[in-house]
């Protein structure tokens, strides 16, 4: 077993590999890890068998003796091919932890990849960690719909549903990133004192490099944006990444008719609809009027877990 730190000039081999995983997501493209490259001090690993093959990789970042998988991502364990089985993770395992011992790392933060993310079933990570006592530190309620079963909303989603479509509200694609970030940045400060994740800046530049996965829909009245949502698109998989709804918006039911046409048209052939999670404290605070929302859409929870794996 070879373990390689991640360098620019195998860029193309990183992003090729991430194609063929059987749990990859467009975020694990270095496109889209660099953007905020500035932030964290990168420390992604390359795994190779004793043939040179690549059969696995690990987007990670370093704070001191922590290794994280990654920070500035949702999640981002070990990637791997279909062709990836059980006592070949141990052996990974077992090599990952000389290797990174011998850097000086005490301590990996390790944040699984959910299985609603994979393609085929992906959780030889998941029992290594179990044969290496990691701890289960933190795990957060997640909200998602199997749109393989029938959708069931509640009578009141139903009822503002019906009511926001007499108000002839245009429901559309848009690129107008601008007006959006405005009333988004307006409503997170309004309710909770923040400001979004990305900068403006950032989501225009990751949506011309992922114009296929990341997507604005917005709803509107005579012209006027009542609310919108920018969804994350992976293979199998719908993610509302933000959302925003004005007052206005509130009034008519405007994100209720917007969530319900990506639910029932936009993503209908995707096997799940995702909201995410509706915590804070490591998933210890559970925002219970928040999940509720989501749960009137029929949604339910998957819970998304991280891990600290102790090297010594």
């Amino acid at each position: 077993m070879i373990i390689l730190p991640y360098d620019i000039d195998k860029k193309n081999t990183w992003n090729d590999f991430v194609r063929i995983a059987k749990n990859r997501h467009f975020f694990f493209y270095r496109e889209y890890i660099e953007y905020h490259g500035d932030r964290f001090e990168d420390a992604s690993l390359m795994i190779y068998d004793d043939s040179s093959k690549l059969i696995a990789i690990l987007p990670a970042n370093r704070v001191g003796q922590i290794l994280y998988s990654h920070q500035g991502l949702t999640f981002g364990g070990l990637l791997m091919s279909d062709a990836m089985k059980l006592e070949v993770m141990l052996e990974i395992f077992k090599a990952l932890q000389l290797y990174l011992k011998a850097q000086g790392i005490l301590s990996v933060v390790y944040k699984a990849i959910p299985y609603i993310h994979h393609i085929i079933p992906a959780e030889e990570d998941r029992y290594a960690l179990f044969m290496h006592n990691a701890a289960l530190i933190s795990r957060e309620a997640n909200a998602t719909i199997y749109l393989d079963e029938p959708i069931k909303y509640s009578d009141g989603r139903k009822w503002s549903i019906r009511k926001a479509k007499k108000e002839g509200i245009d429901l559309e694609q848009g690129a107008d990133f601008k007006t959006f970030w405005e009333l988004l940045s307006s409503v997170l400060y309004e309710k909770h004192k923040v400001k979004p994740v990305h900068s403006l800046e950032e989501i225009e530049r990751l949506a011309l490099l992922f114009p296929r996965n990341i997507k604005l829909y917005t709803a509107k009245k005579s012209g006027e944006l009542l609310s919108g949502a920018i969804v994350y698109e992976n293979s199998r998989i719908a993610h509302l990444q933000y959302v925003a709804n004005g007052a206005l918006g509130r009034q008519v039911g405007a994100l209720d008719l917007l969530i319900d046409h990506l639910i029932q048209s936009v993503y209908r052939s995707k096997k799940y609809f995702n909201f995410g999670i509706s915590n804070e404290e490591k998933g210890r605070v559970l925002n219970a009027g928040l999940m509720d929302q989501k749960e009137r859409f029929g949604a339910r929870t998957i819970a998304y877990d991280t891990y600290e794996w102790t090297l010594a």
